[in-house]
């Protein structure tokens, strides 16, 4: 039994976790300030383009951002 792979592997794993949630983070902080820093109606076209988010997503995405979470 190989362990060490085991364990290289768990460690890869939550690595990439880690990574990926402040990406996520960062992507949400980035989506919010563009749609609070704008005016222009299409800038939820915009932001559902880049991100791929439904404007579902979006609303609640908004909705966060005012309640300050």
């Amino acid at each position: 039994m190989d362990t060490a792979k085991l364990e290289l592997a768990a460690q890869r794993f939550r690595e990439a976790e880690a990574a990926l949630d402040a990406a996520r983070a960062d992507l949400r902080g980035e989506a919010l300030a563009f749609l609070q820093d704008t005016d222009d109606r299409r800038a939820r076209d915009e932001v559902t383009r880049i991100t791929g988010w439904s404007r579902g997503q979006l609303r609640r995405l908004a909705k966060q951002g005012a309640s300050g979470r």
